[in-house]
């Protein structure tokens, strides 16, 4: 059996194993309105991480005794497919999917007025299509630019980027090396024009000095991708206008 070893992380020269300063993001694109048959859809990429999320509804709750009389239920799936890793993977849910549909689930209950559909039920649905780290946050602002296309009011949109730690330098959107090799990974999710925090984990260790520098890096990329989502939204709609 191979023992794998730790690669360098930074090179030389300050930059990273893809050739990306520390406080430099992936390439980012996303597309809204992706699929006819769904309520409200998007694909969402980071580097080389995609992924697709689906909305339907809110619609009537059946069985109806798992309805909740103030408020929509959600009901979140976030799954990867069996070709988004380099390994085929188990097509039947992980017990780490389960935990990060509860994550996301929790993270989207912030944002969304469910307050306004009692007695109904929102499904969103994410399929990873490829995995290159960052993948809970990619699916969160994925079903967070669905639910903008279903028309779902919220009180803001979501965005969010990690932040970890590689050969001691703090960088900013980790890629699969620095994931799997790094000594922390700080996913941050925020509704920006709103100022508050959606979604927060800390693996491994970083001092409070550190905590506090990786959070403004996060903010600084959260602020770029949030730009990049309402663009996103305003081609939609100016697309639309054209039709």
């Amino acid at each position: 059996m191979i023992q794998l070893q730790k690669p360098r992380l930074i090179l030389d020269n300050g930059l990273r194993l893809d050739g990306r300063k520390p406080d430099e993001m992936r390439p980012i694109k996303i597309e809204l309105g992706v699929l006819k048959n769904a309520d409200g859809s998007a694909i969402f990429e980071m580097g080389n991480t995609k992924v697709i999320a689906a909305v339907y509804g809110p619609k009537e709750m059946h069985p109806r005794h798992l309805a909740l009389p103030d408020r929509a239920v959600l009901r979140v799936r976030y799954h990867m497919t069996p070709f988004s890793t380099d390994e085929r993977k188990n097509p039947a849910p992980s017990r780490r999917e389960i935990e990060l549909s509860k994550v996301i689930r929790e993270a989207l209950e912030s944002t969304i007025l469910v307050e306004l559909f009692p007695r109904t039920v929102i499904d969103i649905f994410m399929e990873v299509l490829q995995a290159d780290a960052g993948t809970r946050l990619v699916s969160l602002m994925a079903a967070s630019m669905a639910l903008a296309d279903a028309g779902i009011p919220m009180r803001d949109l979501i965005a969010g980027v990690a932040v970890g730690k590689a050969d001691g330098v703090l960088v900013l959107d980790l890629n699969e090396p620095e994931d799997m090799w790094g000594e922390a990974d700080m996913p941050v999710a925020m509704m920006p024009s709103l100022k508050q925090v959606a979604l927060l984990q800390l693996n491994g260790n970083m001092t409070p000095q550190e905590f506090r520098q990786a959070l403004e890096m996060a903010q600084k990329g959260i602020e770029t991708i949030y730009n990049l989502e309402k663009e996103a939204i305003r081609s939609k709609y100016a697309e639309l206008k054209e039709e």
